[in-house]
């Protein structure tokens, strides 16, 4: 085997790419990560909010994100890390979903958690007062944009109070936590190549062959995984894979907003927890400095920028100060500074916003796809049961008639890849935004 050839190549060092190319490794494989920025986890993934928690839409996604909360909470056991190595830090201060109108309490989702014996506690609106005495919780939806005369006017009432799930935070590195993820599968055997970009991807009698490289450079390999991020759809494209896929993915630009704490907190961070807010339609996580981090709950007045991941606008736009404005309704006190701080990055999504786990219609090339806004905290989980699903296929299964069953490892439930497929429908359950 020459270093031109490999067992497998994984297109992208983000996250998930990095956390399959580190269990395919530890299965054996030899395997290439490639990626065509100059570090992993450097693309969206080092903009990634990087929250942690448990509710989705599905009984899978809620399956799959309880079992990634464990290796997050013994990230050094998942990493079999050397005792001094520094590791990424999993601020678990747990997460607060406010029970409004348009989430019904999270009634459905509840349903989900039971199954589950996920852990949460309800709170009334004096208890979250108590843990943030300037909260305001009165109604505003539905969410408007700020020409609308009746932005930041409340609409009556009062939000029902609020879930509190304790097993739950954020990573303040997401960047730092990939190369963790990339040392330990260098010890296992991986390697990574940086800078460099995939221009062709060959094929032979319905079989991938490898990769072509803008050099020119050929590399060999029997399996290839698509795991490009904002990219995924070029990538798919180039190899064919996308003639009979039914679940698309695109480049979303987003915008995340950082604002100083209000006036009189010196250290937000000892007691916020991350909140998600669909009346305000933003969620937020206390940030390095004394800032909060807000995010939009990516509500139908919000026009979805659908981008070139290689040619978009990456300056601040009025998007930045609506979400800054709709955090305002909530922390009456606020302060929002001239000049805006935060990130522009992309998300890749799909139409559902549940991501692809899959095989493709091309023998050998596999799909993680459309996973950017809610699937950071679940790279470990996906790094394993991809590497399944592709001893499952490439031991002659027919995932796409027989879909694979992955058993979690730290949750006593078997979850269903036909969930990911990308011969699914639309799952008309999904939140329809960056909750997935």
């Amino acid at each position: 085997m020459t270093d031109n050839t490999y067992d497998a190549i994984i297109i992208g060092a983000g996250i998930i790419g990095a956390a399959i190319g580190y269990e395919l490794a530890k299965k054996g494989r030899r395997t290439l990560n490639i990626d065509m920025l100059p570090a992993a986890g450097y693309g969206s993934t080092s903009n990634s909010c990087a929250i942690i928690r448990l509710y989705y839409s599905t009984l899978d996604g809620c399956a799959m994100a309880y079992d990634g909360y464990y290796y997050w909470k013994n990230w050094a056991d998942y990493l079999q890390a050397p005792a001094d190595e520094p590791l990424a830090s999993f601020n678990e201060c747990g997460t607060l979903i406010m029970k409004t109108q348009l989430n019904d309490g999270l009634r459905k989702q509840l349903v989900h958690l039971d199954a589950l014996d996920i852990p949460y506690q309800h709170w009334s609106n004096e208890q979250i007062r108590e843990r943030y005495p300037f909260y305001n919780v009165s109604n505003f939806a539905p969410a408007k944009n700020l020409d609308d005369p009746d932005f930041g006017q409340p609409t009556g009432g009062e939000i029902d109070g609020a879930i509190m799930f304790p097993r739950g935070g954020y990573i303040s590195d997401p960047q730092f936590a990939t190369r963790n993820i990339q040392l330990a599968a260098e010890r296992a055997g991986a390697t990574f190549r940086f800078n460099s970009r995939v221009k062709e991807i060959p094929g032979s009698n319905g079989r991938v062959q490898g990769v072509v490289l803008d050099d020119g450079s050929r590399i060999d390999a029997p399996l290839v995984i698509n795991v490009a991020g904002p990219h995924s759809s070029q990538i798919n494209a180039l190899a064919g894979a996308d003639r009979d896929m039914k679940i698309s993915t695109r480049a979303l630009r987003q915008e995340v907003v950082h604002l100083p704490a209000p006036d009189g907190i010196d250290d937000y961070a000892s007691f916020a927890s991350v909140t998600s807010d669909s009346d305000a339609a933003v969620y937020t996580r206390p940030e390095t400095g004394n800032n909060i981090l807000i995010g939009s709950e990516d509500p139908p007045c919000d026009a979805h920028v659908y981008v070139d991941p290689d040619n978009y606008d990456r300056n601040f736009s009025d998007q930045w100060t609506l979400q800054a404005q709709r955090l305002g309704q909530r922390f009456p006190g606020i302060g929002i500074p001239s000049s805006p701080k935060g990130c522009v990055d992309l998300y890749d999504v799909t139409e559902d916003w549940i991501p692809i786990y899959d095989r493709s219609c091309i023998d050998g090339f596999y799909l993680a796809c459309g996973s950017s806004g809610n699937q950071f905290k679940n790279a470990p989980v996906a790094g394993k049961a991809m590497a399944e699903l592709i001893e499952y296929c490439e031991s002659g299964n027919d995932h796409d008639a027989k879909p694979m069953h992955y058993q979690l490892e730290n949750v006593d439930r078997q979850i269903s890849l036909g969930t990911f497929s990308r011969l699914r429908e639309v799952n008309q359950d999904s939140t329809f935004s960056v909750l997935g």
